[in-house]
């Protein structure tokens, strides 16, 4: 029985979410945790002895080098549990163990057993495209509401309906952008284009917390002050960031963009 505590909400995708990242099959690679709710065997379980230089069977210490029970150490230079004393990496840990971009029960590398990152100008059009259909539906409606972005009269600009419509384009924007990436990874632009937004730690499709946070991220500075400018920084970025291709919204959500043109391997 696992003594993992149980995950928080938002915290764990729902078991039949198809593109949730799984554990490889095999032995997991150097620097991987045990499988999600297994428990680990006792000094690492490879000999008959359960030391890891392989006990003797039976007997009341390990003559291969094995960590006795209840040793500070083993005497033949097997790896005491908790990982080894000379910069050795214990399970769980190499360089994403721990951190929340990466981690947990699998290889060292967060993408393992993901989708290919999606092409930033891939992105960069779905992009465009939500831009243009969201756009559409926040001027129909402010022009039946009879909310314009400037009304000028006698020389003067009332800036109050100019808020109003930025107030009405953010809200549509965050809230077609949530939903669609909370209920399975894509917007109308990233399904025409094929890719998908995904956790960057397991795969799956982000919660609906996480994909608040990052079209708020996104379309808050969009539509109150930076405009086009703030899309080119926070898209943008995608272009230069390394390993993982994130905009800045991306990396507020611990999220990935990956291709949907090639099946899972």
């Amino acid at each position: 029985m696992s003594s993992e505590p149980p995950p928080g909400p938002g915290q764990e995708p729902p078991e039949d979410d198809p593109f949730r990242k799984r554990p490889p099959n095999g032995p997991p690679a150097e620097g991987a945790g045990a499988p999600h709710g297994s428990e680990p065997p006792p000094y690492g379980g490879g000999g008959p002895g359960g030391g890891f230089g392989g006990g003797a069977p039976g007997g009341d210490g390990p003559t291969g080098g094995g960590v006795p029970p209840g040793g500070d150490g083993p005497p033949g230079g097997g790896v005491p549990p908790g990982g080894p004393p000379g910069g050795g990496v214990p399970p769980g840990g190499g360089p994403y163990g721990g951190d929340p971009y990466g981690g947990g029960p699998y290889a060292a590398d967060p993408l393992a057993g993901m989708p290919p990152l999606a092409d930033s100008v891939l992105r960069t059009l779905a992009r465009i495209i939500d831009m243009i259909l969201v756009g559409a539906v926040v001027w129909l409606l402010t022009w039946a509401l009879n909310i314009d972005e400037y009304d000028v009269d006698s020389n003067s600009v009332e800036v109050g309906k100019s808020l109003w419509q930025a107030t009405v384009a953010a809200v549509l924007y965050i809230a077609y952008d949530t939903a669609m990436t909370a209920r399975n990874g894509q917007t109308l632009g990233k399904q025409l284009l094929r890719m998908r937004v995904a956790n960057l730690d397991n795969g799956a499709t982000p919660s609906v917390q996480s994909a608040l946070l990052r079209a708020a991220v996104l379309w808050i500075p969009f539509a109150f002050c930076c405009f086009c400018f703030w899309i080119a920084v926070c898209g943008g970025w995608s272009y230069f960031d390394r390993p993982y291709k994130q905009g800045l919204h991306d990396k507020a959500a611990k999220t990935v963009v990956v291709s949907t043109r090639e099946s899972r391997g």
